[in-house]
C-alpha cells in the first residue's frame, strides 16, 4: 500500500538518494576538472567509442539498469501491454506533442528572446540542435528515472520498447519536416547498438540472474537478501556516469558560458513542460502513479547519444547544433532529478 505522506516517503530514502542533488552536483565539477587538470583521462576514455557511444559510459548505464531489471517479474511484461492508457500517453506526448513544441519554444527563446545575444545564423544551427534533441526521446537514463520514482519497471520496459520502435520510423520525417531538408543521415548502428546495450543485455542478465536465484535459494532469499545487495548500484552508476561525461563536456562549459546558459532555458522550459502534459494527462486518467511518473520521464528526458551522432553527421563536430545537443547532456540530469522530487512529492495525488 502506498504512503501518501510526502513526508514519510522522504524517511524510506537512502543516505545517497537523500542528498543525491548534491552528489550530482559535485560529480560535474568533479569531471570539469579531471578533464581539465588530466586531459589525458578523457582523451584515453574517448578511444573506447563505438558508433558515437562511450563503452566506459555504456557500462555504466548498465550497471544503473540491472538492479531495476532483477525486480522485473516477466510474467507482468505481458500485463503491461493489456494497459494501453499508459502507452497512449508516453506515445502521443513524445511523438505528436515534443517536436513541435521544442521547435516552438526554443525558436521563441534563442531567435526573438535573445536575438541581442545570439547571432542569426548562430540561432538558427542551435535550433537545429534542439530539433534534433526533441525527436530523440530517452531510451536508457529513464530507467533510472522510474527507480528513483518507485516506478513500475515492467511497465517502464515496454514503453522504452515501444518508444524504440517508434524511433526507427518517425525521428527522420519529424526531423527532415523541422529543419526544412530532405537528407537527415541517422545513424542506424547507434541505435541499435544502444538497443542491445541498454535494454537487450541487462534484461537478458536480469531475467536468467532472477530465474537462477530464485530456483537455488527461494523467492525469500531473492527479495530480502539478494535484492538489498544493489540498494546502492543504481546511484553510484549515475555519480560515476556523471564524473565521466562532463571529463568530456569541460572546455564547452569553459569556453561558452554565456550561450550555454541561453540555450538550457528553453530546453529546460520544454522538459518541465513536456513532464507536465504527460503527468497531468495520467493523473487525469487515473493511471498509476507507478506507471505516470515514468511516462512523464521517457518524453522529458531524450536520446542525447543518437542526437549528438546525427548533430555531428548533419552539421560537422564544431557546429552550433552539436553544442546545443551537448548542452541537452548538461541540463538534462539537474532538471530530471527536479522533476524525481516533484514525481515522488505528488504521489499521494494519484491514490
Amino acid at each position: 500500500m502506498i504512503n501518501e505522506n510526502p513526508k514519510d516517503q522522504g524517511k524510506g530514502l537512502g543516505f545517497f538518494e537523500r542528498y543525491l542533488t548534491i552528489w550530482v552536483a559535485a560529480c560535474i565539477v568533479i569531471g570539469v576538472a579531471i578533464g581539465q587538470i588530466l586531459p589525458i583521462v578523457p582523451q584515453t576514455l574517448s578511444r573506447f567509442t563505438y558508433y558515437e557511444i562511450s563503452i566506459p559510459v555504456a557500462l555504466l548505464i548498465w550497471l544503473m539498469i540491472y538492479p531495476m531489471m532483477l525486480k522485473i517479474d516477466f510474467t507482468s511484461i505481458v500485463e503491461a501491454t493489456k494497459k494501453p492508457k499508459g502507452l497512449i500517453v508516453t506515445c502521443t506526448t513524445n511523438w505528436l506533442i515534443k517536436p513541435f513544441t521544442m521547435y516552438l519554444i526554443a525558436a521563441f527563446f534563442l531567435k526573438v528572446v535573445f536575438s541581442a545575444l545570439i547571432p542569426e545564423s548562430l540561432a538558427n544551427e542551435y535550433l537545429a540542435g534542439a530539433i534534433i534533441l526533441g525527436a530523440a526521446p530517452c531510451t536508457a537514463m529513464v530507467f533510472v528515472w522510474s527507480h528513483l520514482t518507485k516506478g513500475d519497471a515492467a511497465y517502464t520496459l515496454v514503453q522504452v520498447a515501444v518508444n524504440d520502435i517508434i524511433l526507427l520510423f518517425a525521428f527522420t520525417p519529424i526531423v527532415a519536416f523541422l529543419l526544412g531538408v530532405t537528407d537527415v543521415f541517422v545513424p542506424y548502428g547507434t541505435l541499435f547498438l544502444s538497443v542491445v546495450l541498454f535494454i537487450i543485455i541487462p534484461l537478458a542478465g536480469g531475467f536468467f540472474s532472477r530465474k537462477l536465484i530464485i530456483e537455488k535459494h527461494g523467492m525469500d532469499y531473492f527479495e530480502n537478501v539478494f535484492l538489498k545487495k544493489f540498494d546502492n548500484v543504481t546511484i553510484v552508476g549515475l555519480l560515476l556516469t556523471l564524473v565521466i561525461i562532463f571529463t568530456f563536456q569541460g572546455d564547452v562549459i569553459l569556453s561558452n558560458p554565456l550561450h550555454i546558459a541561453l540555450i538550457a532555458i528553453p530546453l529546460t522550459i520544454q522538459t518541465l513542460f513536456i513532464f507536465l502534459i504527460a503527468y497531468g494527462w495520467a493523473r487525469a486518467w487515473k493511471l498509476p502513479h507507478s506507471v505516470a511518473a515514468p511516462a512523464g520521464m521517457i518524453g522529458a528526458s531524450n536520446f542525447f547519444e543518437l542526437a549528438v551522432a546525427v548533430a555531428i553527421s548533419l552539421f560537422g563536430l564544431n557546429s552550433g547544433a552539436t553544442l546545443a545537443t551537448v548542452v541537452g547532456v548538461l541540463v538534462e540530469v539537474p532538471v530530471m532529478l527536479g522533476l524525481v522530487k516533484i514525481a515522488n512529492n505528488t504521489r499521494h495525488w494519484f491514490g
